[in-house]
């Protein structure tokens, strides 16, 4: 019953090939901590299914990445991810650009084990001329309608970040802005989180319970990482680290920026890590941003 893993142990169950879902939207709740790890391995030839952040930019420039499913990549104040655009202007990986809501259905209809979901998205867009193998499906009732035949996005494994967790699996996400983390643990064979706090069982009151937004049995692993999100923020626990971002994104313009960037916040354990960003007392104050 005791589901608690390192990341170390987490990342040694991925392989060569591999789908992974990387939960959090943009600069928002980013399992970082696992995306590290993930970095300091040798798995590669991965597609990655995210509403990204700065984690595909830095799976793109490790050369991870094969195939990238996503609605878009973006650190919000920096609109463009660096090391992302790089790699999409020199076609360095293969892509499926989606329509955000396509994106939502495509994880909803594999969470439902459905091959597909219909939806209007995309309809009257070149999101179906940049994808054409997206097809379209009618109404079999009266109205005849037509709709995109959004594919199920099928996760072999999910990487989430979240506020609380036991190690049972229970998991706790505090923040005003959950997502759809919940619907890439449902669209995952496996699905591993990564957690601020970790105790051995909740005692939940009903309005805690609330912030549980998918069960224990959808999880296969849970690793205590404080500030596991940084430099992406975790509401209400931190905020984003500007301050790292524009660092990292300074990276993407240098002469090997990427491997100096690595070298000095990759290629080290996660406690030097948070020392080098002054550590979990500076973190615990960085202010949630206001849209």
């Amino acid at each position: 019953m005791n589901k608690e893993l390192s990341a170390s142990q987490v990342v040694a169950q991925l392989r060569d090939g591999m789908t992974v879902g990387i939960g959090g939207w943009g600069p928002r709740r980013k399992p970082m901590a696992l995306v590290r790890e993930l970095l300091r391995s040798d798995v590669k030839d991965l597609t990655v299914v995210a509403y990204g952040g700065p984690e595909v930019g830095m799976l793109c420039a490790a050369g991870k990445v094969r195939k990238l499913v996503y609605g878009f990549v973006t650190m919000d104040a920096i609109p463009l991810e660096p090391h992302f655009r790089k790699a999409r202007e020199r076609g360095a990986i293969e892509v499926m650009e989606l329509d955000e809501g396509m994106f939502e259905w495509g994880l909803r209809a594999a969470g439902m084990r459905m091959s597909f979901l219909p939806t209007r998205c995309g309809l009257g867009t070149d999101v179906l001329t940049k994808n054409p193998s997206l097809k379209t499906v009618a109404s079999p009732y009266d109205d005849g309608e037509v709709y995109v035949a959004m594919p199920a996005l099928k996760l072999d494994v999910a990487l989430l970040h979240v506020n609380a967790a036991d190690r049972l699996g229970n998991t706790l996400i505090k923040a005003r802005d959950p997502l759809f983390d919940d619907l890439f643990a449902r669209a995952a064979e496996r699905c591993y989180v990564s957690s601020e706090t970790l105790v051995d069982r909740f005692q939940l009151t009903a309005d805690e319970a609330r912030f549980n937004l998918f069960e224990r049995y959808l999880v296969h692993g849970v690793v205590h990482a404080p500030c596991g999100a940084h430099p992406t923020y975790n509401g209400p626990d931190y905020g984003w680290d500007m301050e790292h971002l524009k660092r990292y994104n300074a990276s993407g313009a240098e002469e090997g920026g990427w491997q100096k960037y690595a070298d000095e916040f990759v290629a080290i354990a996660e406690s030097e890590y948070l020392v080098k960003n002054g550590g979990a007392a500076r973190i615990a104050k960085l202010k949630t941003p206001v849209f």
